[in-house]
C-alpha cells in the first residue's frame, strides 16, 4: 500500500519505522556502554540535541549524522555491510539471471597466424 502522505519531510511510515528502531538501537547500546550523551555527542562531532534527535529517529536528521554516532559507539561495520551484496539476495538473483547463457570469443579478423 503507498503511503499518500509520504514526501521529503514526511517519508513513508516504512522508513519513519526503521529510522524510529535504529534510534532505540543507539540508544541502547549507548546506555549498554554506560556513556553519557555528551560523550557520544563529542565523539560523534555532533550536539548532545542533534544526538537526541537521532535516538528518537528523526527523519531530518543527514545519513552523516547517524553514521558518526554509529562510529563513535563502535558500531559503524553494521551500516558499512547494509547494502553489501553478500546481504543482498534480490540483486544477486537478478545479476545470475542477467548473466549469459553462452560466451563466444570474438577472433580478429584479417590476421593469419603465420604472421
Amino acid at each position: 500500500m503507498k503511503d499518500t502522505n509520504a514526501h521529503p519531510h514526511n517519508p513513508p511510515a516504512a522508513v519513519r519505522r526503521a529510522l524510529r528502531k535504529l534510534g532505540a538501537d543507539i540508544h541502547d547500546a549507548r546506555r549498554r556502554r554506560r556513556l553519557p550523551m555528551a560523550v557520544v555527542a563529542e565523539r560523534a562531532f555532533t550536539s548532545r540535541s542533534t544526538l537526541q534527535r537521532v535516538e528518537s529517529g528523526d527523519t531530518n536528521v543527514s545519513i552523516g549524522i547517524y553514521a558518526g554516532v554509529l562510529q563513535a559507539l563502535g558500531l559503524l561495520d553494521g551500516l558499512i555491510k547494509l547494502a553489501d551484496i553478500s546481504n543482498d539476495s534480490v540483486g544477486q538473483a537478478l545479476a545470475s539471471a542477467e548473466l549469459p547463457k553462452h560466451i563466444h570469443l570474438k577472433r580478429k579478423t584479417g590476421a593469419s597466424r603465420d604472421g
